[in-house]
């Protein structure tokens, strides 16, 4: 290919050249690429909560309360067969039994604001007042499953709002995408299910923040030769199984020497 000598062009030229090179570089820009940059991607594993776990490894006098808040729907909310709420077999309290075993000097509170059948919208709406109100250190936030019943950008909306709000306070974030539903179609990409899992995907690179995903976790074990029912308590919520796969991967964001 020739190259384009700058000094010949007119100013017509010139000034449009220099409009396509404002256009490209803005252009990547908004790709999250930049000349000899990579694209966004999530928050580095080993690194993104190293605050957080230097806390959780003081001994007092000089240890503090670490909070971490996990907020959404049903699941998070401990729900396995409606009407019963097994909060103890729950990922977060799973999580906050490890965390346990491994930082015995920490002082911690794995807070649970989520409620069941509740969308990220409403959950957006009070995020300041049930979650940042909590001092967390730390939020998980877990909404895939019954944003189904949200457009894909509104649930795109209400997750940013809660993920700015968050950044804006120091707060370290993790997104989860949804666990399984024996009503959805795993592998149609076009499944809504498999859609806001994607969605969710791209606002953790976007934000560089923290990512668990459950979809791809119960996909692979099914992929392995097992069974979504054999992680499920009902159609739509997971049964201990299934919690603790997601506990385990949570858990891998704090296991740090």
């Amino acid at each position: 290919m020739a190259m384009i000598n700058l000094l010949s062009l007119n100013k017509p030229c010139k000034q449009a050249m220099k409009i396509l090179g404002f256009s490209l570089l803005f252009g990547m820009f908004l790709s999250g690429t930049s000349l000899g940059a990579e694209p966004f991607k999530i928050a580095d594993k080993q690194s993104y909560l190293m605050d957080v776990v230097n806390l959780l490894k003081q001994k007092w006098p000089h240890n503090r309360t670490v909070n971490i808040v996990a907020h959404g729907h049903s699941v998070p909310a401990g729900y396995f067969k409606t009407p019963i709420v097994d909060t103890f077999h729950a990922y977060p309290y799973l999580l906050h039994k490890a965390l346990k075993e491994k930082y015995p000097y920490a002082v911690m509170n794995v807070i649970v604001t989520a409620i069941g059948g509740e969308n990220s919208q409403s959950g957006a709406e009070r995020f300041e007042k049930d979650v940042l109100a909590c001092q967390p250190d730390v939020i998980l936030i877990d909404y895939a499953l019954n944003d189904r019943g949200l457009r894909l950008k509104n649930a795109e909306k209400a997750w940013r709002t809660m993920i700015e709000e968050a950044k804006a306070k120091g707060v370290k974030v993790i997104l989860l995408t949804p666990t399984g539903d024996e009503s959805a179609s795993l592998d149609n990409p076009g499944d809504l299910l498999n859609l806001h899992a994607d969605q969710i995907r791209k606002l953790a690179k976007e934000y560089q923040v923290g990512l668990v995903d459950s979809l791809a976790i119960y996909k692979q074990y099914i992929q392995q030769g097992g069974k979504l029912e054999d992680l499920m308590s009902q159609v739509n919520h997971p049964n201990g199984k299934g919690h603790e796969m997601i506990a385990q991967e949570i858990f891998t964001w704090f296991n740090q020497q």
